[in-house]
């Protein structure tokens, strides 16, 4: 078959196009901007996208994917409706070329779904089940967001993110789920979701999707996710914590532990990984009930690329990389860092950049949420004419405000190069201590962060 993308360049996209075109389909497409490391890989891949949506790129294409940034008005998109070629979205191609026939394991939630994803696949591949694979992310060992499998089970990230310009529903709804993970529940993605009560609803019809022989497992710490699970009967249903009777971790002394009271040692940082890992050795106990290794399976996870990644460590000097943008995240994630490196001063690197932090949606939350931090640094939002200023985060007033909340000291930057410089006059003030940089974004930042490896490995405490 020949399948055109309109819009190759996302990652899920690329991705998806060269899985595609590992199964025989000929495959090509178009982006009007092509970026590292998504134009590198194409490159690599031997496609050669074209440039820019012109209306005879679509000509003689049995199929074509719809990336769901595309709208009405897009050249390529007008020609494919005005012809009558078939088309879908990606989560409806994903589900129509290889979950058939499959036992999906969806992992959803509002925060954690990428490294329990790759946590689970990576369990179930040790254990030599050969997963299939299909996330918004990469390994910190290189592995890509992608894996064909050979075996009956393929683990995916369920996004709750719009599916396309004629599909407004959530993603994860094509993904036939057999094993449903539902990891947190908060409100998110306000440039799509009026409330939360919107994205409950997109929740509640992926919990009707999993069939009666399949099994749910969800957070019981969260508000929400127990007010749609409470009188769910469909399928089995299993609530997980930590540090309860029935879950495989405890916390004790400071130390994580299993239930026998032998030390678990991990690459992952927090609370909220350890709960990550609780419902991933649960699903895979579920699947694989007499392997005894998944435990040490779990520990040798080498974890995700810009998920707690740290970039630059010396004895006294950390500079750590993570994608949190949401206050539950930001606040669990300097958490995490200031639990692991104890004695460290804390500075918090934030660039409000997502679709829902560059609004107000948020803005109390985010004067609470760094209250683990020494100090933070947060630039003026991403793309400031996104949304009207009314409805826009308003950052000087969010300095402001964290002191009212915590002893973090908190300094506003005009731009990423800005934070560059205030976070070198504020190293030179921590000169006697040892010092954690945590930069959180959804983004580039700027681009600063090998400018700020450098600063790094360059100081010197006195």
């Amino acid at each position: 078959m020949k399948i055109f993308f309109i819009g190759i360049g996302g990652i899920a996209m690329g991705n998806l196009a060269y899985m595609l075109k590992s199964i025989g389909h000929e495959v090509s497409g178009s982006d009007l901007n092509l970026y590292p490391p998504m134009s590198d890989k194409l490159k690599e891949w031997g496609f050669e996208p074209k440039s820019g949506f012109q209306k005879e790129n679509v000509h003689g294409y049995d199929l074509v994917i719809v990336g769901n940034s595309i709208s009405r008005g897009n050249p390529e998109l007008e020609e494919v409706l005005n012809s009558g070629m078939e088309y879908m979205s990606l989560p409806q191609a994903i589900s129509h070329f290889f979950l058939k026939k499959k036992k999906v394991i969806v992992v959803a939630g509002t925060h954690g779904k990428t490294t329990t994803t790759f946590l689970i696949y990576h369990i179930l591949k040790e254990a030599g089940l050969s997963p299939g694979l299909f996330v918004g992310g990469i390994q910190k060992d290189g592995h890509p967001g992608f894996n064909l499998g050979e075996g009956e089970y393929f683990v995916i990230e369920g996004d709750e993110y719009d599916s396309a310009f004629f599909d407004k529903s959530s993603k994860f709804l094509h993904y036939r789920p057999y094993y449903l993970l539902l990891t947190s529940l908060d409100f998110d993605h306000a440039d799509i979701f009026p409330n939360i009560d919107a994205i409950k609803t997109m929740f509640k019809r992926l919990l009707n999707l999993v069939p009666s022989n399949g099994k749910v497992f969800y957070w019981q710490g969260s508000e929400n996710l127990r007010e749609i699970c409470h009188d769910y009967q469909l399928s089995p249903i299993e609530a997980y914590r930590i540090n309860t009777q029935d879950s495989i971790f405890k916390i004790e002394d400071g130390s994580i532990c299993l239930q026998n009271g032998e030390r678990f040692y991990s690459g992952l940082m927090g609370e909220h990984n350890l709960l990550n890992t609780e419902v991933a050795l649960r699903l895979c106990q579920t699947i694989l009930p007499g392997e005894t290794n998944l435990v040490r399976y779990a520990s040798n996870f080498p974890g995700v690329k810009r998920r707690q990644e740290i970039r630059f460590q010396s004895n006294d000097t950390i500079f750590v990389e993570d994608f949190a943008h949401h206050p539950v995240a930001i606040l669990e994630t300097i958490k995490a860092v200031r639990f692991s490196f104890s004695g460290f001063k804390v500075i918090s690197l934030f660039e409000p950049r997502s679709a829902t932090s560059h609004r107000s949606v948020f803005q109390e939350e985010f004067a609470k949420c760094f209250s683990g931090s020494d100090a933070c640094l947060i630039t003026e939002v991403f793309n400031v004419n996104k949304v009207p200023q009314e409805m826009r985060l308003n950052v000087p007033k969010l300095i402001e405000t964290i002191p009212q909340y915590s002893r973090t000291k908190a300094i506003y930057c005009e731009s990423p190069q800005d934070l560059l410089e205030k976070l070198q006059n504020l190293i030179s003030e921590y000169s006697h201590e040892k010092i954690i940089v945590l930069g959180m974004s959804n983004g580039a930042f700027g681009g600063i962060y090998p400018e700020i490896d450098e600063i790094l490995k360059n100081r010197k405490r006195v």
